[in-house]
């Protein structure tokens, strides 16, 4: 298989819904944080690609499309392996973006329950170094937000790329990737109170972090 879609927006600006529509869409099978939850065989090859060794085959060869941390920190050397590949940016309000990701998944004692773990040091490698581990500071945050939004439409051709905000809905999703859009909702997943229970399933794994069954679990309760 090979990618078709490629989504760059960070975690917490509707990837998880638009995981959902991908695949109602029949882009086929699309890659989020929630696999590796699933998976945790894949973290050191995501260490691997944080450390300039990557090897999409082994991590995204199962999969069509491609969503959330910690594939949208490789946006640009997935965009380069994938040439064909469409381009989504998921986004949000800036502001309101910071409070959801300090609210949920790097709240600072979720943080630092993870910190020794291996999907910690996975996601330090993968998200928390593209930060300067700033993830608290307000101002310096939602500067890179927007920086980073900026980046990727200056770089990806605009007939490649579709700035995506989840409240749209089908219309220019569907558009974009030229499929008809279905007689449903959109799909409205991960919202903020179903995060913080997530991740409150994922602190129960003691001192060591949480097991791999923690982890399977956690997954099957954010798309299960």
């Amino acid at each position: 298989m090979t990618l078709k879609v490629i989504g760059a927006g960070l975690g917490r600006t509707g990837t998880a819904s638009l995981k959902v529509a991908l695949e109602q869409l029949g882009i086929g099978r699309c890659h989020h944080m929630g696999e590796v939850l699933a998976d945790p065989t894949q973290i050191p090859l995501w260490i691997d690609a944080a450390d300039g060794s990557p090897d999409w085959d082994a991590l995204l060869g199962v999969f069509n499309a491609s969503v959330d941390y910690p594939s949208c920190s490789f946006w640009r050397e997935l965009s380069k392996a994938y040439p064909d590949a469409k381009v989504i940016l998921s986004t949000r309000d800036a502001t309101s973006w910071f409070e959801s990701v300090h609210a949920t998944i790097m709240a600072p004692h979720f943080n630092e329950f993870i910190a020794p773990t291996p999907w910690g040091q996975m996601v330090k490698r993968t998200i928390w170094d593209t930060l300067d581990g700033r993830m608290g500071d307000r101002e310096f945050m939602i500067d890179y937000f927007e920086r980073r939004n900026d980046e990727i439409q200056r770089t990806i051709p605009p007939d490649r790329l579709l700035v995506f905000e989840a409240r749209e809905g089908w219309s220019p999703l569907c558009d974009f990737l030229g499929l008809a859009a279905p007689d449903t909702e959109f799909p409205r997943i991960n919202t903020r109170e179903e995060t913080k229970a997530l991740l409150a399933k994922l602190m129960t794994g003691g001192e060591d972090g949480p097991d791999e069954e923690t982890m399977a679990g956690a997954a099957d309760q954010l798309f299960g």
